[in-house]
């Protein structure tokens, strides 16, 4: 296929505006956020429900310590009463029979109030619990609202690169024969495209030419395009190339 140099050399702008591209609509599609953003509502989640066991823990420990101080004010409140009552009585039988009872009372609020202790120190370990599960899920929030605002940023940049490089591409193209844009586009979409030609090597698969093949390319007119024989993508001559 014949194209003049000038031409040949264009096709190398096209070729370096499509990778921008192809860069940029991935980006869109999928900025590099993303996957850290996903991992991030996974462990959302998770914190989520470990918080939510922990204040269920911790909350059965508030009602149970509420039960208690309610059992220790019944206790005290009856043994205030048999304690009045013992202070009046004048029969030796009740007062026997109130001072055991003020006993067993007083075992009962010491035995009441050292489960109430007990329970205080574990409410105390719990509250710890959640708080520090709060702040973890709290730090996984902002991370994510963090990672999440710049990856908007991040897509909404590529969408008006893209824009613009569509822009670019579309007046540069115009200006090329529509064989060779046509051959290019075929090749590219095999994934070789084009590149420049650059000290022995072609810049589309990174081999180096064999001195046959090297010895073909000197002989090939400029206006002749040239292609790769190790992967078949145009290989445009510049000063460079070293022929």
């Amino acid at each position: 296929m014949k194209a003049s140099p000038a031409d040949q050399l264009l096709l190398l702008d096209v070729a370096d505006i499509d990778r921008r591209l192809a860069s940029a609509e991935s980006t869109r599609r999928n900025p590099p956020q993303a996957a850290r953003v996903q991992e991030l509502i996974a462990q959302r989640t998770a914190l989520g429900r470990e918080l939510a066991e922990r204040a269920g823990a911790r909350d059965d420990l508030r009602t149970e310590l509420k039960r208690i101080e309610s059992d220790v004010e019944v206790v005290a409140a009856r043994r205030a009463r048999d304690a009045e009552r013992l202070a009046t009585t004048a029969s030796p039988k009740d007062a026997q029979g109130l001072e055991r009872e003020i006993a067993t009372l007083d075992k009962r609020r010491s035995d009441l109030e050292d489960a109430e202790l007990e329970i205080m120190e574990r409410l105390e370990a719990a509250d710890s619990a959640v708080t520090e599960q709060q702040a973890l899920l709290d730090a996984t929030t902002a991370e994510g609202q963090r990672l999440s605002g710049e990856a908007k940023e991040l897509v909404s940049r590529a969408a008006s690169d893209a824009e613009a490089l569509t822009r670019d591409r579309s007046a540069i193209a115009d200006r090329l024969p529509a064989d060779l844009l046509g051959l290019y586009e075929r090749l590219a979409a095999r994934g070789t495209g084009t590149a420049a030609f650059t000290r022995g090597m072609c810049g589309a698969c990174n081999m180096t030419l064999s001195p046959s093949d090297l010895q073909v390319l000197r002989g090939t007119p400029d206006d002749e395009v040239a292609l790769c024989p190790e992967c078949g993508g145009i290989m445009v001559r510049t000063a460079e190339s070293g022929l």
